[in-house]
């Protein structure tokens, strides 16, 4: 398969799959395409299973392309079964656990949605929306229209409003996420500031890995909070 062809079968799953990633993932050798003697990359089934590994492994366990490079080598070196055409690859946690999907919504990463659809879809009055707003948990990307992340907060809000909390209950969060993108941020701007294409994609895989642990260390957070709230 060509590049365009592999997109296509890879976006039904990850909709925010791009060319600049497939070539990024390639550049980090997590997947090797043979070439043509014009110099066109070709995709094998093997290739794709590869990638698929590695796209599910960063979607449902926000582990660093390090992790995932030593797992696909200790899979490399394991016995394959004969007669295999497409390996079933499975990306597992760093303690052998099996990920599992726990996403809000599926909502693609180029969404547009205006402010009818995000109450809608949100499950937000107008009233609650005008106040995420004011303070500071959602913004506008361009006058009147709203990206995927709105959705998400807005999502968010609304199933936490149904255990009483309010928009202003959600102010603490605005600021802990303020604190987190300037720390963040420190590490990613010196690559993102380079003209070279590959160190740009390096800022935004950086930033997608530190997002995830950051996600994964508020989540334990909690549960251990939690936890002695409730004496366990």
């Amino acid at each position: 398969m060509s590049i365009g062809e592999v997109l296509t079968h890879l976006r039904v799953e990850f909709p925010d799959t791009t060319i600049s990633k497939l070539r990024f993932l390639e550049a980090e050798g997590l997947v090797e395409p043979e070439r043509t003697p014009a110099g066109y990359r070709k995709y094998s089934w093997e290739d794709v299973a590869r990638l698929r590994f590695v796209l599910t492994a960063q979607r449902d366990q926000y582990l660093p392309l390090r992790v995932i490079r030593e797992q696909l080598a200790a899979l490399d070196e394991g016995p394959e079964p004969a007669g295999r055409q497409r390996p079933a690859l499975v990306a597992v946690g760093p303690t052998g656990e099996v990920p599992h999907r726990g996403h809000i919504d599926s909502a693609p990463v180029d969404v547009r949605l205006s402010r009818s659809d995000l109450v809608e879809r949100g499950g937000v009055d107008e009233s609650t929306l005008t106040e995420l707003e004011r303070l500071g948990l959602i913004v506008s990307r361009s006058p009147g229209w709203y990206d995927a992340d709105a959705l998400v907060i807005a999502q968010t809000a609304a199933g936490l409003g149904a255990y009483g909390l309010e928009p202003r209950h959600l102010r603490a969060f605005r600021t802990a996420a303020d604190r987190e993108v300037g720390l963040f941020a420190q590490l990613i701007a010196p690559l993102a500031r380079q003209n070279d294409p590959a160190a740009r994609a390096r800022a935004a895989e950086t930033a997608r890995e530190l997002v995830g642990l950051a996600q994964r260390l508020h989540a334990a957070l909690l549960r251990a909070g939690l936890g002695d709230a409730l004496g366990q």
